[in-house]
Protein backbone atom coordinates (compact mmCIF):
# COMPACT_ATOMS: atom_id res chain seq x y z
CA UNK A 1 0.00 0.00 0.00
CA UNK A 2 1.29 3.45 -0.88
CA UNK A 3 1.97 6.02 1.85
CA UNK A 4 0.93 8.89 -0.42
CA UNK A 5 -2.78 8.01 -0.45
CA UNK A 6 -5.07 10.77 0.71
CA UNK A 7 -7.32 9.84 3.59
CA UNK A 8 -10.33 11.87 4.68
CA UNK A 9 -12.01 10.72 7.88
CA UNK A 10 -15.07 12.80 6.97
CA UNK A 11 -15.66 10.70 3.85
CA UNK A 12 -18.03 7.81 4.53
CA UNK A 13 -15.92 5.17 2.76
CA UNK A 14 -12.54 6.28 4.09
CA UNK A 15 -10.66 3.50 5.85
CA UNK A 16 -9.32 5.93 8.44
CA UNK A 17 -12.81 6.27 9.89
CA UNK A 18 -12.79 2.70 11.23
CA UNK A 19 -9.41 3.23 12.88
CA UNK A 20 -10.61 6.48 14.43
CA UNK A 21 -13.60 4.59 15.83
CA UNK A 22 -11.30 1.90 17.27
CA UNK A 23 -9.10 4.54 18.90
CA UNK A 24 -11.78 6.90 20.22
CA UNK A 25 -14.46 4.44 21.23
CA UNK A 26 -14.95 4.10 24.97
CA UNK A 27 -12.88 0.93 25.31
CA UNK A 28 -10.28 1.88 22.72
CA UNK A 29 -9.30 5.14 24.38
CA UNK A 30 -9.22 3.55 27.83
CA UNK A 31 -7.20 0.55 26.61
CA UNK A 32 -4.66 2.72 24.82
CA UNK A 33 -4.50 5.03 27.83
CA UNK A 34 -3.84 2.09 30.14
CA UNK A 35 -1.19 0.61 27.85
CA UNK A 36 0.51 4.00 27.83
CA UNK A 37 1.57 3.08 31.39
CA UNK A 38 3.39 -0.08 30.21
CA UNK A 39 2.98 -3.72 29.29
CA UNK A 40 0.00 -5.61 30.67
CA UNK A 41 -1.31 -9.15 30.66
CA UNK A 42 -4.96 -9.52 29.68
CA UNK A 43 -6.40 -9.75 33.19
CA UNK A 44 -4.18 -6.94 34.46
CA UNK A 45 -5.47 -4.77 31.64
CA UNK A 46 -9.05 -5.80 32.35
CA UNK A 47 -8.65 -4.74 35.99
CA UNK A 48 -7.05 -1.45 34.92
CA UNK A 49 -9.89 -0.67 32.49
CA UNK A 50 -12.58 -1.02 35.13
CA UNK A 51 -15.96 -2.06 33.74
CA UNK A 52 -14.86 -3.59 30.44
CA UNK A 53 -16.09 -7.12 29.83
CA UNK A 54 -13.71 -9.86 28.79
CA UNK A 55 -15.41 -10.01 25.38
CA UNK A 56 -15.19 -6.25 24.76
CA UNK A 57 -11.57 -6.06 25.84
CA UNK A 58 -10.70 -8.98 23.58
CA UNK A 59 -12.48 -7.36 20.62
CA UNK A 60 -10.84 -4.00 21.35
CA UNK A 61 -7.37 -5.52 21.56
CA UNK A 62 -7.89 -7.44 18.30
CA UNK A 63 -8.98 -4.26 16.49
CA UNK A 64 -6.09 -2.22 17.88
CA UNK A 65 -3.62 -4.99 17.04
CA UNK A 66 -4.98 -5.20 13.49
CA UNK A 67 -4.59 -1.43 13.14
CA UNK A 68 -0.95 -1.71 14.22
CA UNK A 69 -1.37 0.11 17.53
CA UNK A 70 -0.98 -2.80 19.94
CA UNK A 71 1.54 -5.63 19.93
CA UNK A 72 0.48 -8.99 21.33
CA UNK A 73 3.25 -11.30 22.45
CA UNK A 74 2.39 -14.87 23.36
CA UNK A 75 5.03 -16.77 25.32
CA UNK A 76 5.05 -20.54 25.23
CA UNK A 77 5.08 -21.12 28.95
CA UNK A 78 2.88 -23.25 31.12
CA UNK A 79 0.42 -21.67 31.65
CA UNK A 80 0.66 -19.58 28.47
CA UNK A 81 1.49 -15.92 28.99
CA UNK A 82 0.30 -13.15 26.68
CA UNK A 83 1.53 -9.58 27.05
CA UNK A 84 0.11 -6.48 25.38
CA UNK A 85 2.13 -3.37 24.69
CA UNK A 86 1.91 -0.35 22.43
CA UNK A 87 3.69 -0.25 19.10
CA UNK A 88 5.57 2.95 18.22
CA UNK A 89 2.46 4.10 16.32
CA UNK A 90 0.27 3.11 19.25
CA UNK A 91 2.49 5.09 21.63
CA UNK A 92 2.19 8.16 19.41
CA UNK A 93 -1.61 7.86 19.35
CA UNK A 94 -1.78 7.11 23.10
CA UNK A 95 0.31 10.21 23.90
CA UNK A 96 -2.36 12.38 22.30
CA UNK A 97 -5.18 10.47 23.97
CA UNK A 98 -3.55 10.76 27.38
CA UNK A 99 -3.34 14.51 26.82
CA UNK A 100 -7.07 14.56 26.12
CA UNK A 101 -7.81 12.37 29.14
CA UNK A 102 -5.77 14.67 31.40
CA UNK A 103 -7.48 17.75 29.97
CA UNK A 104 -10.95 16.31 30.60
CA UNK A 105 -10.04 15.12 34.11
CA UNK A 106 -8.52 18.50 34.95
CA UNK A 107 -11.56 20.41 33.72
CA UNK A 108 -14.21 18.31 35.45
CA UNK A 109 -15.10 21.06 37.96
CA UNK A 110 -16.08 23.30 35.01
CA UNK A 111 -17.95 20.42 33.36
CA UNK A 112 -19.89 19.66 36.54
CA UNK A 113 -20.78 23.35 36.96
CA UNK A 114 -21.96 23.51 33.36
CA UNK A 115 -24.12 20.42 33.90
CA UNK A 116 -25.68 21.96 37.00
CA UNK A 117 -26.49 25.20 35.13
CA UNK A 118 -27.87 23.25 32.18
CA UNK A 119 -30.06 21.04 34.36
CA UNK A 120 -31.28 23.97 36.49
CA UNK A 121 -32.29 25.90 33.37
CA UNK A 122 -34.38 22.95 32.19
CA UNK A 123 -36.11 22.04 35.45
CA UNK A 124 -39.85 22.35 35.18
CA UNK A 125 -41.30 25.37 36.95
CA UNK A 126 -43.25 24.27 40.01
CA UNK A 127 -46.45 26.16 40.81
Amino acid sequence: MSDDLAFDVFARACQSRATLEHVTGRWGILTLGALHDGTFRFNELRRRVDGVSEKMLSQTLHALERDGLVHREAQLTNPPRVDYTLTPLGREVAERLVGLIELVEGRMPQVLSARERYDAAREPVRS
